[in-house]
């Protein structure tokens, strides 16, 4: 992947890390000059990305997340990586609705909510090794 600019954050799987994480990501997205609606796209779907890292990666026990984000062009790039339990089937994963916690009344739209607010998605997964999350946005402020 060529880049012109790139960070790397790690942090431990605790839910108040989760809006720094967003607004850690949305700091280093500002300089590609976004829309406010493509900032707040970008905190959102990062903000699922992390709460699912948390919640279905690490369940209840503390793990570090990695945030990487690689801007290219008018691009950014972000992978959200966990080395908690992994995903025994991505495609079923990704359907809306679908959750594994439905006693924690979980609405299982964290998948459709990724896709929603950015234009590429792409999940890896190994059962046992963890989870990688690949968004993309473009971002098309013309200021």
């Amino acid at each position: 992947m060529e880049y012109t600019n790139m960070m790397e954050l790690k942090f431990l799987s605790k839910s108040q890390n989760e809006s720094f994480a967003r607004t850690v990501v949305a700091a280093f997205a500002a300089q590609l000059d976004p829309t406010i609606e493509e900032i707040a796209d970008i905190k959102t779907a990062v903000s699922e990305a992390v709460t699912n890292c948390i919640i279905h990666g690490y369940e209840n026990k503390i793990g570090i997340i990695t945030i990487k984000a690689f801007i290219s062009g008018n691009k950014i790039t972000i992978e959200v990586i966990d080395e908690g339990k992994g995903i025994d089937d991505i495609e079923k994963a990704m359907q809306p609705l679908f959750t594994t916690r439905l006693e924690e009344e979980r609405a299982g739209m964290g998948f459709t909510v990724m896709q929603t607010f950015m234009d590429e998605l792409e999940v890896e997964s190994t059962p046992g090794k963890g989870t990688l999350v690949r968004m993309t946005k473009y971002i098309r402020s013309d200021k």
